[in-house]
């Protein structure tokens, strides 16, 4: 029989032992990135550049779609049965029927051994290019007898492959989230060490060494190209920013508003957009306060605008408009990234409806919002006229921007 130095399929180290490495490799690049580049990278962009980076191809095995050939090889005495006249440590030709199972993906993984299980297959397939590959001397001429090896071999291994195909897909499936833990635990370290530094109360020293270029790592397959998101800014400053809970919560209350205008739909009829803008205000400003902030914590500006303030730093902003169809629901998402200048800035478009049917103006908005050249993705939505959404700044991709939108049908 032909040998070489071909593996025997699922018969390495376990699985888990890669995902291991990955995990260390992904939290080494992290270490590695300059401080500025962490905290001013476009969080999306670069976790999902990691994730393409390290996600593994899962191999297909194709069991389905096998086929058999023969040669003529030299097999020892000792592997003979007992009924054939032989001797030992001599070699003697016969017919080798070889099993061919096609296989795609990474092939590479199919060395690994599942992580349940401590010993690899005793299936005896040989991994060979994109193939698995398992040889039957031909000592009776029996076909069935072959067929029925075969059989009992493959079986075998269709439980091992299941449970390496599992092991793979649940590091898949959860890799983006050990990305963000590790990203977070980065950022915060060097977050809570420039606090400490500026309370210190003396001025921080400029770094001038900081990168502005990048480069792209190289692809370890050819389909593969992984490009690091850039960041262009010399160093990161931190600004005041709205957190998530109190974000949400401001939301929440406008919802509810929103929802008691549709409850009371003849009180609200003919209202301006000043005036429910002003109805909005009069409910969220009685029940935030901001810090040791003295008079209104939200103030209008501009003909719709609900923004909230810190200092000179617009970290709230909300604009309300009746709905006037698809383009000016775009240009309307514009004049909002166009007012803004903060990291991490939260938004929210709010639109009184006066069309007959909501519906459809929900479907419009649906694919209207993903097709915007500054839409990065779409979170998990609060109700059913209520869509979360991630965008950047016109102006930097790294500045992801928070924007709700957030419909109330007060029909004519």
């Amino acid at each position: 029989m032909r040998s070489g130095n071909n593996s025997i399929a699922f018969s390495g180290e376990r699985i888990s032992e890669l995902f291991t490495r990955a995990y260390e490799n992904i939290q080494s690049s992290i270490e590695r990135e300059s401080e500025n580049y962490i905290l001013s990278v476009n969080e999306t962009d670069y976790i999902n550049h990691l994730e393409i980076q390290y996600q593994l191809k899962v191999p297909e095995i194709h069991f389905d779609q096998f086929c058999v050939d023969s040669y003529e090889g030299d097999v020892q005495a000792e592997r003979f049965p007992i009924s054939f006249d032989v001797y030992p440590g001599k070699t003697y030709k016969r017919e080798i029927i070889r099993f061919f199972i096609p296989c795609s993906g990474d092939i590479n993984l199919l060395r690994y051994c599942p992580a349940s299980m401590m010993y690899g297959s005793r299936a005896n397939f040989e991994i060979r290019d994109d193939t698995l590959v398992i040889e039957f001397v031909n000592f009776s001429n029996k076909a069935d007898e072959i067929t029925g090896n075969y059989e009992k071999h493959a079986n075998r291994i269709h439980g091992i492959y299941n449970s390496l195909k599992n092991d793979i897909d649940k590091f898949n499936n959860t890799l983006k989230d050990q990305i963000v833990i590790f990203l977070n635990r980065r950022k915060q370290k060097l977050l809570s060490k420039n606090n400490f530094l500026s309370s210190l109360g003396v001025p921080l020293r400029k770094k001038d060494n900081v990168a502005t270029t990048f480069a792209i790592p190289k692809p370890q397959l050819r389909e593969k190209i992984f490009i690091k998101p850039i960041v262009h800014e010399k160093s990161f400053k931190a600004e005041p920013t709205l957190d998530d809970a109190n974000y949400h919560k401001i939301l929440k209350f406008i919802n509810d508003v929103g929802k008691n205008f549709e409850r009371m739909p003849s009180v609200y009829a003919g209202k301006k957009e000043e005036d429910l803008r002003d109805h909005i205000l009069m409910i969220l400003d009685p029940n935030f306060e901001l810090g040791s902030a003295s008079g209104e914590t939200f103030n209008k500006s501009g003909k719709t605008d609900i923004q909230l303030r810190y200092d000179s730093s617009v970290v709230f902003i909300a604009e309300c408009k009746f709905w006037s169809g698809e383009k000016n629901f775009l240009e309307t998402i514009d004049q909002l990234l166009g007012y803004l200048t903060w990291r991490d800035s939260k938004t929210a478009v709010i639109i009184f409806v006066r069309n007959k049917e909501i519906i459809p103006v929900l479907e419009t908005v649906k694919q209207a919002t993903i097709g915007h050249k500054h839409f990065i993705k779409e979170l998990q939505k609060n109700d059913q006229g209520w869509f979360n959404y991630i965008f950047c700044l016109p102006t930097d991709r790294n500045k992801e921007i928070k924007l709700a939108v957030q419909f109330f049908h007060l029909p004519q």
